[in-house]
């Protein structure tokens, strides 16, 4: 770590994080390179199933994630692991630069997307705003993602039970919905209202609550829906 470079921390500890990769090597030196950054690497694991099960006993803050793995493949991990309490980021580290692998990782629940052509500097850092709640993508890779959350838009929505009233959002939560909608990350979105990150988070995750949505994906359509990305 370079000097001056801060800890990565969480509420005053270091960043937990699990490694999960079908290649020894590969996964080790990962792990390597994060531990040696001041990250606690609290798991690896070589499969999917080996994944999940360790992923819900030592409840790291960020999975970095391959896609391609054996028993269960990434993106199945992605989506039992995303959404429960206590569940951690995830931020899909793959060969794979496709299109359609990009997409599916995101539906499922991923926050991120690098490639493993990204340098170690890229990756640590990716980690950390992956752990802050940051969309983090290869670059090209973010407009692919919010195009198609815009595509997602104009698909006609799953007919609703009729409810008493459309949940309340706050002025700052609807401000804060806005911005995501357009694609800010919460380090942007935080620097536009003069607020701090973790302000950020506590709106939107208070926005998915009242909204009974689980991930930014649903986030942003529903924005896009209703025209707050105007």
């Amino acid at each position: 770590m370079t000097d001056g470079e801060r800890l990565p921390e969480a509420g005053g500890r270091p960043l937990r994080v699990m490694v999960v990769d079908d290649h020894p090597m590969w996964r080790d030196a990962v792990a390597r390179d994060l531990t040696a950054a001041g990250f606690e690497v609290v798991a690896t694991a070589g499969d999917g199933r080996q994944a999940v099960r360790r992923a819900r006993a030592t409840t790291p803050d960020v999975l970095v994630l391959d896609l391609n793995l054996p028993e269960l493949p990434g993106v199945e991990v992605c989506r039992q692991l995303v959404g429960g309490e206590s569940a951690p980021r995830v931020l899909v580290l793959s060969a794979s630069g496709e299109h359609a692998d990009v997409l599916e990782a995101v539906k499922s629940g991923a926050t991120g997307y690098l490639v493993k052509s990204a340098g170690p500097g890229e990756l640590l850092d990716a980690v950390r705003r992956t752990a802050a709640g940051d969309p983090v993508f290869t670059p090209g890779l973010a407009g692919l993602v919010l195009g198609e959350y815009r595509r997602l838009a104009t698909e006609p929505a799953p007919a609703e039970p009729d409810e008493p009233g459309v949940p309340h959002l706050t002025e700052r939560e609807t401000e804060v919905l806005r911005l995501v909608a357009k694609g800010l990350s919460y380090k942007q979105i935080a620097q536009r209202l003069v607020i701090s990150h973790r302000t950020v988070q506590n709106h939107v995750q208070n926005t998915l609550g009242k909204l009974q949505l689980h991930n930014r994906v649903e986030l942003v359509r529903y924005a896009i829906e209703r025209g707050l990305d105007d």
